[in-house]
């Protein structure tokens, strides 16, 4: 199916109360209940991707390289979660597989955002090497130290602050960039670049319930890996069906 390039203009935003991601979320919910099985279908999927950070994530290189590949194979799974919701307001049947068969005809606009979002932690992990090279006169702190150790040992707080502070960067400027990217791909077909600018607009039209919504996200992101990711199984789904509720609420 071909994609439709519209104007931004096109789609009016509407503002929303500060309460309102809550209700998102609990929207989010009842789609999950819904669609359960498929919905956690996807949970494990990510779980099993982050699986890969605990086994590697005590060196920066694992750690970029997992940030990489969960930030291209991401909006596929999302923009699944987004279309098992959107069957449930239409009334269709929908199951994993369905779900998954239904993106072909939005494959070219998921992959132009994946590989946006990919190309964005790259430059993190760039930035992140750089300092730590200008800092310590190395890329990063050897395998042998870090694998099966600790890499936070091996730097300073400086670092430490450094590093996480540019992947704090990195994470708000792929929330403006995704907001209602993924759902509106999957309902109206537009071209990444339109998707993406909606979301920019629609962040910055109503920048308060933004922020509202990227810290409960960032606070459910946290409780999943206080779990070990296993918590991840039931978020990741429920913030991929809420996201869908922020779209169909956002965007007219």
């Amino acid at each position: 199916m071909a994609t439709a390039n519209h104007p931004v203009d096109t789609y009016p935003v509407h503002n929303v109360p500060l309460s309102r991601p809550f209700i998102w979320l609990a929207e989010g919910w009842e789609d999950l209940r819904h669609h359960r099985g498929a919905s956690l279908a996807y949970g494990l999927l990510v779980y099993a991707l982050g699986a890969l950070i605990l086994a590697y994530g005590r060196h920066p290189f694992f750690i970029a390289a997992v940030a990489v590949g969960f930030l291209l194979v991401g909006p596929v799974l999302t923009a699944g979660l987004c279309e098992l919701s959107r069957c449930r307001d239409e009334g269709e049947v929908a199951n994993f597989q369905s779900s998954l068969l239904s993106l072909n005809r939005a494959r070219g606009s998921l992959l132009a955002v994946a590989e946006t979002l990919a190309l964005l932690a790259v430059i993190w992990f760039a930035l992140s090497g750089a300092l730590y090279l200008g800092l310590v006169g190395d890329l990063a702190p050897g395998l042998e130290l870090t694998l099966w150790g600790d890499v936070a040992r091996h730097l300073s707080t400086s670092q430490m602050i450094a590093y996480t502070g540019i992947g704090l960067v990195l994470a708000a400027i792929v929330f403006v960039l995704s907001v209602v990217t993924i759902p509106m791909i999957v309902e109206r077909h537009v071209e990444a670049s339109t998707a993406m600018h909606m979301s920019l607009r629609v962040t910055f039209q109503d920048f308060p319930a933004m922020l509202v919504w990227a810290a409960l996200i960032a606070g459910l992101v946290v409780i999943g890996f206080l779990t070990g990711l296993l918590g991840m199984v039931v978020i990741f789904p429920l913030l991929g069906h809420a996201t869908w509720r922020a779209y169909k609420e956002l965007v007219d």
